[in-house]
């Protein structure tokens, strides 16, 4: 089980990574489109930035986050777009410079707050360390439309099982909100990561099975990659049916990425 300053330590990681890449392009690289429709470069840090931002509210003023959320509620379908938007507009060094603060807040937010406190979020409340993995998750995720459209290759590290395990525990989350029947019984989750390791997640004596790549399985349920241009294999109808619809991320599913898109 890893601990909150692993956590936090591996996030710091996986956002200095992404900001090697950002930080040398120039203004028009940062107009970039990416394979997220309507979203350049600038978008996707602006997303990363307010994301951060809100997630340092809700450990510091829980009750300016819950206005914030009842904005959101409104909003459902846009308000997410439409803040990563209206950020992306700022000049990119100083999007860049206010993502780099913004880091900064909260992983001292999230250091301040008690172990065992729950957060507000736009989906279930959250621990500090569940805060700090999601965040994880999202850079992670966020990072990899970025290197798509660099045609960059980004070293693959041990640092996304915990995005593969915020994609196993969201299982339910993802027939939720099609609002689908939650399957009664476990799956079983074996996934090779990038190290040789065998992770795994479920009973051993499951029916319902998923096994392959770690990092296709991330792919997947951050929808960066289609399932036919991965590897993950399904036993079991409920598990196959899964592996269409997971997401590890809260909100609509969106529409993904097309098979062979990045043949």
């Amino acid at each position: 089980m890893a601990e909150f300053v692993d956590v936090l330590a591996d996030l710091t990681a996986e956002c200095a990574e992404l900001d090697e890449l950002v930080a040398p392009l120039s203004d028009a690289d940062w107009a970039s489109e990416t394979p997220s429709p309507g979203w350049t470069i600038a978008t996707q840090i602006a997303h990363l930035a307010w994301t951060d931002d809100v997630a340092t509210l809700a450990a510091t003023d829980p009750d300016e986050f819950a206005a914030q959320l009842q904005a959101a509620i409104a909003q459902f379908d846009t308000y997410v777009d439409q803040a990563a938007a209206e950020r992306a507009t700022q000049p990119p060094a100083e999007l860049l410079a206010g993502w780099r603060a913004g880091r900064i807040r909260l992983a001292d937010a999230l250091t301040a707050t008690p172990a065992g406190t729950k957060l507000p979020w736009f989906g279930p409340p959250m621990s500090p360390m569940s805060m700090a993995t999601a965040r994880l998750m999202e850079t992670w995720a966020h990072g990899q439309d970025v290197a798509d459209t660099l045609g960059a290759q980004r070293p693959v590290t041990d640092r996304i099982r915990h995005i593969a395990h915020i994609g196993v525990r969201a299982r339910n989350y993802a027939y939720l909100i099609r609002d689908e029947q939650v399957p009664a019984e476990e799956f079983r989750v074996e996934l090779v990561g990038p190290s040789g390791d065998v992770w795994t997640w479920g009973p051993d004596d499951a029916l319902q099975r998923v096994s392959g790549p770690a990092l296709d399985f991330c792919l997947l349920v951050t929808q960066r990659r289609h399932r036919d241009d991965l590897t993950l294999v399904a036993e079991g109808s409920d598990a196959d049916h899964w592996l269409d619809i997971a997401q590890a991320f809260a909100g609509p599913s969106g529409d993904g990425r097309k098979p062979g898109q990045f043949a």
